[in-house]
């Protein structure tokens, strides 16, 4: 990232905004905003799919499924955060992953300008295409800073995405146990 570029970039919207950017409490923003944004967007400088290169040859047939796995990310269209937890699960195919190796793979798609919906398909399709799983069911809940704070009585929603890939989007009982478990909350 370009972050002398970024900073004069952020300077310019504050003067846009009708704000001094050399004031005492601004000095400092565009350096500071450009130093955050190359962080929430370091996603775009990697494949997250390389998380799942390392995994271990198991015998494992059952789901494996982790929950409440938080998130930030950055709404493409506003570039306003939106944060939740995804709850993501694979149906292992001879092969598994490290726990914290599927967080980062989650970690790497939501720290890039993002749609709730691709972020969910981009999980579910590296749980199942690069791990080469029987099968991947992602679900994400998250609340978007550009619609609450924007509109109030939005206050409190969440948005809810579910993408399901090979067994869970081939067999609706098996899509729905996971579902269950999700509701349940356990």
């Amino acid at each position: 990232m370009d972050g002398t570029r970024a900073a004069r970039a952020v300077r310019e919207l504050l003067a846009a905004l009708g704000e001094d950017p050399d004031r005492e409490g601004l000095r400092d923003t565009p350096e500071r905003v450009a130093e955050a944004y190359a962080h929430l967007f370091s996603g775009l400088r990697e494949d997250p799919t390389q998380h799942l290169e390392g995994g271990f040859d198991e015998a494992a047939r059952d789901l494996v499924f982790i929950r409440d796995v938080p998130l930030v990310s950055t709404c493409e269209h506003h570039l306003l955060p939106f944060t939740g937890k995804a709850h993501l699960g694979y149906l292992p195919n001879g092969r598994v992953a490290g726990f914290s190796e599927l967080v980062r793979v989650v970690v790497g798609y939501a720290r890039r300008p993002q749609l709730q919906e691709r972020l969910t398909a981009q999980v579910a399709d590296a749980l199942y295409g690069s791990l080469g799983s029987l099968g991947s069911i992602v679900v994400i809940e998250a609340t978007h800073t550009c619609m609450t704070a924007r509109i109030a009585e939005t206050t409190g929603s969440r948005a809810v995405t579910v993408a399901a890939r090979g067994v869970f989007e081939e067999d609706a009982a098996r899509r729905a146990e996971v579902l269950a478990l999700l509701a349940r909350g356990g």
